[in-house]
């Protein structure tokens, strides 16, 4: 048993996830996303030996991390640099998602510097109002950048669900077509339309966008096995949904008082707790807290036990249902959504261990 919390990353169940992704989307690349591991390069293998054509960072440092573990497919930075981050960015990444001319500038001044060629997929807003530039100023900023000399435009893109939560149909990926055609044509070459991440594999499996669609950044199909719309598996698909578990060690383990005894105010974290009263209950505490991943982000695996909050440091179970107390050492086993995975990569206090 552990005597810490550890995230368990099965890469055998992982590369089966992105096979499986590839070969349901024959004609689409794959760019595969280990932002939400933070660069780990064992996740980047595995998602490379399951046929993607590429990975997706959004950070400089996560990018570094891939090609200090000699990592060499091509890495797409997913977030835009600020201009003074230009040269690095041209040192780690063959591809930039870019929305601004400022960007682009710098940009071909680093790639100019180094003696390169640098990629970029202009980033076109289609609705979700996070990055990209609004759809009318695609042309303009078309002709800017394919008059730089160090800039090769490979693509447009746009980002759907992650910030708004819309998320794509047969209209906002119209849209994306037209624009990409109308792109085709100012460049005189044919380009990547990468339309989204992996909320958009359903809709493109079922036909739409199929005549344009040659792209899609896709993170949380291959970790989590989910669609990041509905957390739900995708129709069509058999994914892994437990490439990831989390133990934590119990630390304590009691009879007590569901309800709080006293003046409520607020938690650690600004909030009101509304906790039910229901009698005397008995309650595990795991050794892991908020500062390591949020608590309504971790599922047990054991229906029986349920999340009822956590501290920076400490996760508050209801365990009463269990046929037998935990015994204090003894770990108990989560799921991780989306936020606790990327939580949980980050945190120092969590060991990761690889099968």
């Amino acid at each position: 048993m552990p005597d810490r919390a550890t995230l368990t990353i099965d890469l055998r169940k992982i590369e089966e996830n992105a096979r499986s992704v590839v070969r349901a989307l024959p004609g689409v690349r794959i760019v595969g996303v280990t932002k939400v591991t933070c660069g780990t390069p064992e996740v980047a293998r595995a998602m490379l030996a399951g046929g993607v054509a590429a990975l997706g960072e959004s950070r400089l440092e996560n990018a570094g991390r891939l090609r200090a573990a000699g990592i060499t497919a091509p890495i797409w930075l997913l977030r835009a640099p600020t201009p003074g981050l230009a040269a690095e960015t041209i040192r780690f990444v063959d591809v930039s998602l870019v929305s601004e001319i400022a960007i682009a500038e710098a940009l071909d001044a680093a790639a100019a510097s180094a003696g390169v060629r640098h990629g970029i997929v202009a980033m076109v807003d289609i609705g979700d109002l996070r990055e990209g530039m609004w759809p009318d100023a695609l042309t303009p900023f078309l002709g800017r950048v394919t008059a730089m000399g160090h800039l090769d435009v490979l693509g447009i893109g746009a980002s759907l669900t992650c910030y708004g939560a819309i998320v794509p149909d047969a209209e906002n990926l119209g849209l994306l077509g037209r624009l990409a055609t109308e792109a085709e044509h100012q460049v005189g070459h044919a380009l990547t339309v990468s339309a989204g991440s992996s909320t958009s594999i359903a809709l493109v499996m079922s036909g739409v966008g199929r005549a344009f669609v040659n792209n899609l950044r896709i993170g949380e199909a291959i970790v989590l096995g989910v669609d990041p719309a509905t957390r739900a598996p995708i129709p069509g698909m058999r994914l892994h949904r437990d490439a990831l578990t989390l133990s934590a060690p119990v630390i304590e383990c009691t009879v007590k008082p569901s309800k709080p005894i006293g003046t409520c105010s607020q938690d650690a974290f600004g909030n009101v707790p509304a906790l039910a009263d229901r009698g005397m209950r008995r309650r595990a505490i795991c050794a892991v807290g908020r500062q390591d991943a949020p608590p309504e982000g971790l599922t047990p695996v054991d229906p029986r036990v349920k999340v009822l909050g956590a501290s920076s440091d400490h996760l508050v179970l209801d365990v009463e249902d269990l046929p037998a107390p935990p015994a204090i050492g003894q770990s108990l086993q989560f799921t991780p959504g989306y936020g606790a995975t990327l939580a949980l990569f980050t945190s120092p206090y969590v060991a990761k261990v690889f099968m």
